[in-house]
């Protein structure tokens, strides 16, 4: 639930979830950056957070949406370098905890994910999560419906999940959006511009973003199916698995 008001003279946004999950300690999580690059949390408690409210509030999307991807990408680098979280919440999982979710579907014998693409997935995950550098507290799901502009601070990022992990980690969602618009996101010459731009403006290495971007790609369709979805060919995170994974191929 969100409703809107005012503190002070201050318009605020009430956020309510309504039991324990990927939001439910997210307050904290804002509280940590501080507001650098972060809406900014006046009160928390589990479940419930009092937040800034940024006007006009135009989501990111917008600018994909408009032929201006490379400009969204541009500015999804720029608020990633301006999050400095302090340190991460106790409680907060870490990249390798997420990773789970390869084992449990492994083990499941569901059909729906070509096992060949989980196991590559997973392999890959682990090599990644086992050499990992300069771990922080990330966003977790930072894409282009996160990020808002704000008249006076200009865009900022909301609705974090907290996880603890590198910095390349936190690119592979907004390789996967927006999901409405897959002759973007999978389109592999999108993709390595994606790349490239992350890459340059965050000082991370392409072929790690890249693995990373695919890795994350098979574990969203496996987070899909426990919750209950249906996952085929034409699902978002496996059509851009797909699309890197022919990428990673040509690059063997």
């Amino acid at each position: 639930m969100i409703a809107y008001g005012q503190r002070d003279t201050r318009p605020v946004v009430l956020k309510v979830v309504k039991g324990p999950g990927d939001e439910w300690k997210s307050g904290e999580v804002v509280r940590a950056f501080g507001g650098r690059g972060m809406v900014r949390v006046y009160e928390c408690v589990d479940g419930a957070a009092l937040y800034e409210r940024l006007v006009p509030g135009t989501e990111l999307v917008e600018l994909s949406r408009q032929g201006r991807d490379e400009q969204a990408t541009a500015i999804l680098a720029d608020v990633i370098g301006a999050m400095s979280p302090d340190i991460a919440p106790t409680w907060c999982p870490t990249v390798s905890d997420w990773g789970r979710g390869f084992t449990w579907y492994l083990r499941l014998g569901d059909p729906q994910i070509p096992l060949v693409l989980v196991a590559r997935a997973s392999a890959m995950f682990g090599e990644l999560c086992a050499t990992q550098t300069a771990t922080r507290l990330l966003h977790g799901d930072l894409h282009h419906y996160n990020v808002l502009e704000d008249r006076e601070r200009g865009w900022v990022v909301i609705d974090p999940k907290g996880v603890v992990g590198e910095v390349a980690y936190e690119i592979g969602a907004a390789l996967r959006n927006p999901g409405e618009l897959p002759e973007v996101f999978a389109n592999p010459a999108t993709i390595e511009k994606r790349v490239g731009v992350f890459s340059a403006r965050l000082g991370l290495d392409a072929d790690r973003v890249l693995r990373w971007g695919f890795a994350q790609a098979v574990l969203s369709a496996i987070w899909q199916i426990e919750d209950g979805y249906m996952v085929d060919a034409t699902s978002v995170p496996l059509r851009l698995a797909r699309a890197i994974d022919s990428m990673l191929g040509s690059r063997a």
